[in-house]
């Protein structure tokens, strides 16, 4: 679904996202591991360390996302047809994550028995506290964060990636998988869109979710070079 096709509350939101999006993908530029990818000063133990870090959040999405299908109630029923099948797309997507992990040097025993950064137990806890609301519509932000980063910026990411370690010492098949499918994922998040958002104060809250949601995201990136 286009912008323009949209109804007016819904083509508001989606403008305040995308300065939301913005802000966002400026201050990733300053995270310090994403800052030696883009300088080339990254290395194959900084991408195990992103894949080990990343892998809970993965794991955790959808676990989150179902408990939002199954906190609308029946007058949002194709709303929660709709997240449960966004939440099936991608319950398994961590395996391919921890197979990239392991092409590239780690071992599954690290990648499985690592514990959550403070950043994903922070966005964690508030993407289930949300998700455990009465129709959680809110969360349309937190998926234009998350999704957002798939679409926009997993391809440079694998092809950056890729550039640095050579071909031969890396996988990248998770961030291709995602630059490839998030696109789709992003059309839905615009038919959602459409769908809750139809009064002011939809907006006003699903803004404020993707803000926290961008700094938690930010936190958990950050949170690698602290451990």
């Amino acid at each position: 679904m286009q912008e323009s096709q949209l109804n007016k509350h819904a083509q508001r939101c989606l403008q305040k996202l995308l300065r939301i999006w913005f802000d966002f993908e400026r201050k990733l530029n300053h995270v310090p591991i994403l800052e030696r990818l883009e300088r080339g000063a990254f290395t194959q133990e900084d991408y195990l360390s992103m894949l080990l870090n990343l892998r809970q959040q993965v794991i955790e999405g959808s676990r989150w996302i179902t408990r939002c299908a199954s906190s609308f109630d029946r007058d949002f029923s194709d709303v929660r047809s709709s997240v449960i099948g966004h939440a099936r797309d991608e319950h398994r997507d961590y395996e391919m994550l921890e197979q990239d992990y392991v092409r590239t040097g780690g071992t599954l025993h690290d990648i499985q028995s690592a514990e959550r950064n403070a950043g994903t137990e922070a966005l964690h806890a508030f993407l289930m506290y949300r998700a455990s609301q009465k129709n959680p519509y809110d969360l349309l932000g937190a998926m234009w964060i998350i999704e957002g980063l798939g679409e926009k910026m997993a391809k440079s990411w694998a092809q950056s990636i890729t550039e640095r370690l050579g071909q031969d010492h890396c996988s990248v098949d998770f961030l291709r998988y995602h630059s490839e499918n998030d696109d789709a994922h992003m059309q839905k998040l615009h038919t959602l869109l459409d769908r809750l958002c139809t009064e002011e104060h939809h907006i006003v809250t699903i803004c404020r979710t993707a803000t926290v949601v961008s700094k938690l995201y930010l936190m958990q990136l950050e949170e690698i070079d602290e451990k």
